[in-house]
């Protein structure tokens, strides 16, 4: 498994900085990730080796198995390997073996990726892990419930001749082992996969599901599960909001339709329409339900954004590690340093983006007017914080002409006429903004601070 170089031309780097970059730049990145992923198996498994004991020796069979599993089956090993929680639960993994302590390191993470890579290789295998609860993951494919587990418990996985597999909990007191669909979307006895919300055009999946433990951790509560008819209402308005992007917004579309891309839904935010991205899990978008098909667009459009900036980051630094300054982010009501505002105003430019294409293609009058307003809002708030990033004297050359082409395609954004309704309204919302963090944190409108 040797990582290999990536090109990154200048004109795809411009076209991402101006916030679009299409299926191209997302099959670039994707490739890009696949690769860190590569890179961080290695560095778990070595980092482990230099532990010594039951820890390394344990890297060490997932290690070759995965090896084993992706010379059997590349595409299938990839597919695990690829999927947003390995990102968390491998650097994650490689933090905790850098810094030893008295508790041992979740090695079962790892083990629990190379079981999956087993199942989707259809490779002979039989796998043994500690479990940490009673839902017990296999990345990518889905979970099996087991509702008496203790813990020292351990979960095992077996693989036939036939590439048939299934998963237990060694114990007298465990219920009976669970068939394991190779199909990332089957749900059976005890077993739970992701739910298919739709299949876009390329073939590329859009998917609902739990991430396992790794993912996520700051995220809002998530539910163990939805019920049928709740899957179904996120299909619904994911078809609608997937068509609308595939209208009216086709580049935003494409990239989407480079997936595939797992939403994770959040519940119990208490502040309306929520979502995030993670720096490692790329291709996974976390949100709660979106309350109109336009607003469900919008969020993909721009968490589609962060996952774009934050893969960048991982193949060019932009800005130098500097000084603890924050800065006023016009969507935010906390103060932000560099790494958010660049993040925010990157993914605020899609939104302006987004907004303009809507002001101009929306049939509705009431709805072309809330468009317009949104579109007078973002790109001037993304248009000042960008002239923020730019100022802030720690961008390096790449930084300086990523910003750049952000701030160019911002100026063209602000010289698109609006009605003058629309850019009262945008002005008085970003006045009250202002106001209200200023009142919150007792900082001075001029920033940084």
């Amino acid at each position: 498994m040797t990582p290999l170089p990536h090109r990154f031309p200048g004109a795809l780097f411009d076209a991402v900085a101006s916030g679009g970059g299409g299926a191209e730049a997302l099959g670039l990145l994707a490739r890009a990730e696949h690769t860190r992923r590569l890179a961080a198996v290695y560095a778990v498994t070595d980092a482990a080796r230099g532990a010594g004991g039951a820890v390394a020796r344990e890297a060490e069979r997932a290690w070759e198995l995965l090896v084993e599993a992706r010379r059997a089956a590349p595409g299938a090993t990839d597919a695990v390997l690829t999927h947003p929680s390995a990102g968390p639960a491998l650097l994650g993994l490689l933090t905790r073996l850098a810094r030893p302590s008295e508790d041992a390191p979740p090695v079962h993470w790892f083990t629990a990726l190379a079981a999956a890579a087993a199942v989707r290789a259809a490779l002979p295998a039989r796998v043994q892990w500690p479990v940490a609860g009673p839902r017990v993951a296999l990345p990518s494919l889905g979970r099996a419930h087991f509702p008496a587990v203790r813990p020292g418990d351990h979960a095992e996985l077996r693989v036939d001749a036939g590439g048939r597999a299934t998963i237990g909990v060694r114990g007298a007191h465990a219920a009976g082992a669970v068939a394991v669909p190779r199909s990332p979307y089957a749900t059976g006895d005890r077993w739970q996969g992701a739910h298919l919300l739709t299949t876009l055009e390329t073939g590329a999946a859009l998917l609902l599901d739990f991430l396992d433990p790794p993912s996520f951790p700051r995220a809002a509560s998530r539910p163990d599960d939805l019920g049928p008819g709740e899957a179904r209402r996120w299909a619904v308005e994911a078809r609608r909001a997937c068509r609308m992007l595939r209208t009216g917004h086709p580049e935003v579309y494409e990239e989407l339709a480079a997936g595939p891309w797992l939403l994770v839904p959040l519940s119990g935010t208490g502040r309306g329409v929520v979502s995030g991205s993670s720096a490692e899990t790329f291709g996974c978008i976390a949100l709660s339900p979106p309350p109109a098909t336009s607003v469900f667009a919008v969020t993909l459009a721009h968490e589609i954004q962060h996952n774009k900036f934050a893969a960048m980051l991982h193949l060019f630094d932009l800005f130098e590690a500097g000084d603890e300054a924050l800065y006023y982010a016009p969507w935010r009501p906390d103060p932000r340093p560099l790494l958010g505002l660049f993040h925010g105003a990157y993914a605020h430019l899609g939104v302006a983006q987004f907004w303009g294409r809507r002001a101009g293609t929306e049939p509705d009058p009431a709805l072309r007017a809330a468009a317009q307003t949104h579109f007078a809002r973002w790109r001037s708030a993304a248009r000042d914080a960008t002239l923020d990033v730019l100022g802030s004297g720690r961008l390096t050359p790449l930084g300086e002409r990523f910003a750049g082409r952000m701030l160019e395609t911002l100026d063209a954004l602000c010289r698109a006429p609006v009605p003058a309704s629309a850019l009262h309204h945008a002005e008085s919302a970003a006045r009250a903004h202002r106001t209200a963090w200023r009142n919150a944190t007792g900082k001075p409108r001029t920033l940084p601070v």
